[in-house]
């Protein structure tokens, strides 16, 4: 059997050990059902990679493998398979199930793969599935957003310049929303309003007083892209009779939902792992967000987020992106690229 070079992990330590993330040979995997092997040219780093890697006791006995954010060609695909063809090029990010896709070759059920955008590098492209699936899921799916028509509206994105934040303000925006973003820096406020944010506000501050300086009383939906608890109080006081709110920050403080009863409002989880992990009836959505995301960076409607890019993929650089991810001072995405 063939191996292939990957960044992997045998314990889970701190990013700045350097046996934290280590460059290793395992077999090339061969795709099964509806599985299509890809070539991985360029890879992206999120917080759930960072979440995965943090220490704790456990010892791997076989590498393991992390990732989730992949553009790369397809090499080989399984007896099932329907959507996609030997060459095709594509973008997706996976199953938090199966092993990730720091490595030359990666199987990933077709179900939840896209067409890469034509106008995109393969770096450009690998900044955006994770982030892109996960902002269509949280404001379409779960918060129940019409995707056109909404201009009497309003949104709260909390931490609007990281990875997710970067699309959900471009979707919501193209939605006809106005949309609110919080930053607390003069980087992450103009990256935010290049991308469209109409107003930008402090998420160190109380937010009702922000927002009534700026005309509202209170806003329709809230996406919450940070801590959870750490902005509940806020979000509670913020949010408008009948709103809805959505975290994607899962946390092991209890929240307390008694201050939205009064207003009946909504509070509802984005995990966008939830799909394949669960193998649901409608896996294929994703596929189909993918291929809807890559029309619209086509079509020039929505932009890649994508704001360092790293060479080639190894351990070193991805332990470095690690690193920065950590830092919590991220703006847009970074991607590697090339083994």
């Amino acid at each position: 059997m063939a191996n292939m070079k990957a960044v992997g992990l045998y314990r889970y330590l701190p990013i700045t050990d350097t046996e934290s993330l280590v460059d290793v040979e395992v077999p090339k995997p061969v795709p099964q059902g509806n599985d299509l092997l890809v070539r991985v040219m360029a890879i992206s780093v999120n917080p759930v990679d960072t979440k995965i890697r943090s220490p704790k006791e456990r010892v791997e006995q076989e590498p393991r493998i992390l990732g989730w954010d992949v553009a790369g060609i397809v090499e080989e695909t399984g007896p099932d398979s329907t959507l996609f063809k030997k060459g095709d090029h594509v973008f997706y990010a996976g199953s938090v199930t199966r092993p990730g896709a720091n490595s030359e070759y990666h199987v990933v059920d077709e179900r939840i793969v896209g067409r890469k955008p034509e106008t995109l590098s393969f770096a450009e492209a690998a900044a955006l599935p994770l982030t892109a699936v996960t902002a269509w899921e949280a404001l379409f799916d779960r918060l129940g957003i019409p995707e056109s028509g909404n201009e009497n509206a309003n949104l709260l994105i909390i931490g609007a310049a990281g990875g997710v934040g970067s699309i959900a303000v471009q979707l919501a925006k193209r939605a006809g929303l106005t949309v609110i973003g919080t930053a607390s820096r003069p980087e992450s406020t103009q990256w935010i309003k290049d991308r469209g944010a109409d107003h930008i506000i402090n998420h160190y501050e109380d937010y009702l007083p922000q927002l009534k300086e700026i005309g509202l009383e209170g806003v329709d939906y809230i996406l919450c892209l940070n801590r959870t608890e750490m902005h509940w109080d806020n979000m509670a006081k913020a949010i408008n009779p009948q709103g809805k709110i959505c975290s994607i920050y899962e946390t092991e403080e209890k929240l307390n939902l008694f201050p939205l009863f009064n207003k009946s409002v909504t509070f509802v989880w984005e995990l966008m792992f939830t799909r394949a992990m669960f193998g649901t009836h409608d896996m294929i959505r994703q596929h189909e967000i993918l291929d809807k995301i890559s029309e619209l960076i086509d079509s020039g409607e929505l932009q890649t987020t994508v704001n360092e890019i790293l060479s080639p993929i190894n351990a070193e650089n991805v332990r470095k992106a690690h690193a920065m991810l950590e830092d919590g001072k991220t703006i847009g995405k970074i991607v590697i690229e090339g083994f």
